[in-house]
């Protein structure tokens, strides 16, 4: 339990325990039927395939495998090394895989027409192996994490959607996600996330996360599942049971979440609820210890009172488990290679997503089974799960695309549009010192800071459309900042996570242009939680990613252009920790 946030904590806890019903706390609402539950509807055929896979068919549809390469049929050495095989058709025939997850440093998406047409021959692969159709998937979280090369819509982030408040703009950027994913031949993205960030710390989550209100995002995530999910792609919600309040990332180490299960039940519970009611088709889980929920000392991704216990028999959910990558080290510390998705699967688990040796993990299951520590019959509950998933999003009926019309439906004007309407209500007006904007044509302006020359290019570009005078220096030292900003009106400073980075050179940087005297215009283009560390600045915005919409509703706003809507959907602590700097839903109108 964090200390620095007691108000948000007695905010949020009596409305959520108010409707207390079951051992955590949160009542098991009647609730939508996910795409892995379907009722009857696809029974007899689920059945019949069943009854037609072997054991090894049966273990391959639960993992989810990262394949090296652009093409199918391109060797690489990486596959070599932790599949055994060389192509990733080859992991589709060898080893029966469910599904694949997408990733740049894979190699795998370049472009559209080449993400289509590595989707289409896997899936060949796949109809020749025993005609279980992939699931093929991406963290397609857009903002901060996206997968998806232009022209895929440039959408802003969870925290920007968080600051709009707005269900119509979140529900539509899961509509863009889940069309533009099902047009490249992707059927699942690993969104949204739904953790509720109220530690200012948190070093995985932050601007990931939709605000600190368990309520408002939980109002939101319904939202964007309903988008993903109305455009047949399955929304993942992440990461259960709630990795927002921690100072460790699961990638690196284990944290721990020192919730009781009242807190759990008021803090982190809520957005999941909404999530089972909104009939996500799955969940991952996070690689977080939840003493509360379990003292084992296990992670929730490995533990059955949280993955059985809570979420399928307290929670009801009874659509697909996802575990978060078994690659990240919170899920190795305890166990081998070979053991982790052992352990996952009698944990609750449906589909182990990313094992670092593919052939290792796969023959842990097959070992299991052996030894009758897995039974088969534990096994068919998973499969039949993954398969209702398939069923309901149509793969067995349409799993090809055309990759030569499939950039068609990705980045088109509407969607495009859509992005800028959301951008510019995100944008926060935290302070002003109501003299220094608007910014009046001919002013003479230095944009510097943390950033890419391509960032700054899209800024600066607004603004000297408006007649605005612009000198742009991407990560200068600051003592050529200030030499700089001495000769100009203005000064905008981009900062990203500067309270996180040591050395201090963001802050240092800010600190040496605010003593030039010269107006300094602070935008914070991650976590909003910059601002109490830049020192005296004029004014400061918070933009909550670096989308090319969201730089261009920054420049706007200084422009008089953009009216400032968005309100902090986290409340930002004092530097030092000692009690809060901005509420909750602060904002400057």
């Amino acid at each position: 339990m964090n200390p620095q946030h007691p108000i948000a904590r007695r905010t949020f806890t009596a409305a959520a325990l108010a409707g207390a019903g079951t051992a955590i706390g949160l009542p098991a609402a009647a609730h939508a039927a996910p795409a892995g539950t379907g009722g009857d509807r696809h029974q007899h055929r689920i059945e019949e395939l069943l009854a037609g896979m072997s054991l090894e068919q049966k273990i391959g549809q639960l993992f989810v495998a990262v394949g090296y390469g652009a093409t199918a049929d391109a060797p690489h050495p990486s596959n070599t090394a932790t599949t055994g095989v060389d192509t990733i058709a080859e992991i589709v025939r060898t080893h029966h895989v469910g599904g694949l997850i997408y990733f740049v440093w894979s190699d795998n998406l370049q472009d559209i027409e080449q993400i289509a047409t590595l989707s289409n021959d896997a899936q060949d692969a796949a109809r020749d192996s025993g005609g279980i159709p992939l699931v093929i998937s991406a963290d397609e979280e857009r903002g901060v994490v996206y997968r998806l090369p232009a022209p895929a819509t440039p959408l802003p982030g969870q925290m920007a959607l968080g600051a709009t408040g707005s269900r119509a703009h979140t529900r539509k950027a899961g509509d863009i996600v889940g069309t533009e994913m099902r047009a490249a031949g992707l059927h699942q993205a690993f969104s949204p996330v739904v953790d509720v960030n109220i530690e200012a710390q948190n070093p995985v989550i932050g601007v990931r996360s939709l605000g600190a209100d368990p309520q408002a995002v939980a109002r939101l995530a319904a939202a964007q599942i309903r988008g993903i999910q109305g455009a047949n792609c399955s929304a993942a919600a992440k990461h259960f049971p709630g990795h927002g309040d921690t100072a460790t990332d699961s990638h690196l180490g284990l944290p721990v979440i020192d919730h009781t299960r009242e807190e759990l039940a008021a803090l982190d519970l809520p957005p999941f609820v909404a999530a089972i009611d909104e009939g996500v088709d799955s969940i991952m889980t996070a690689h977080i210890m939840v003493p509360a929920l379990d003292d084992s000392g296990v992670p929730a991704t490995l533990s059955p009172p949280i993955l059985t216990g809570l979420l399928r028999e307290e929670l009801g959910f009874e659509g697909v488990i996802v575990t978060d990558s078994l690659a990240m080290d919170g899920v190795r510390t305890l166990f081998s290679d070979d053991r982790v998705p052992v352990e996952a699967i009698l944990a609750g688990a449906d589909q182990m997503l990313m094992p670092p040796d593919l052939t290792v993990a796969i023959g842990g299951v097959r070992d299991a089974v052996a030894d009758g520590e897995i039974t088969e019959e534990r096994l068919d509950r998973s499969v039949r799960r993954i398969l209702r998933q398939k069923l309901e999003r149509g793969l067995f009926e349409q799993v090809q695309v055309d990759p030569a019309t499939a950039a068609d439906s990705i980045g088109t004007r509407r969607s495009m549009s859509s992005a800028q309407r959301m951008a510019e209500d995100s944008i926060t007006r935290i302070l002003d010192d109501g003299s220094t904007l608007p910014l009046a044509s001919g002013t003479r302006v230095l944009i510097t800071g943390s950033g890419t020359t391509a960032k700054f290019e899209v800024t600066s570009r607004e603004l000297a459309t408006q007649g605005l005078k612009v000198i742009a220096l991407p990560e200068p030292d600051r003592e050529q900042a200030a030499v700089v900003a001495e000769g100009v009106d203005a000064v905008l400073v981009f900062t990203s996570s500067a309270g996180f980075v040591t050395p201090r050179t963001q802050v240092e940087l800010v600190e040496a242009l605010v003593a030039t005297g010269v107006p300094v215009i602070h935008a914070a283009l991650r976590n909003p939680y910059d601002v109490v560390h830049v020192g005296d600045v004029a004014v400061s915005l918070a933009a909550y990613g670096n989308a090319d919409a969201s730089l261009r509703a920054l420049a706007g706003v200084l422009l008089g252009e953009v009216r400032t809507r968005g309100t902090l959907p986290v409340p930002i602590p004092q530097a030092d920790g000692t009690g809060e700097a901005y509420p909750l839903g602060h904002g400057l109108r």
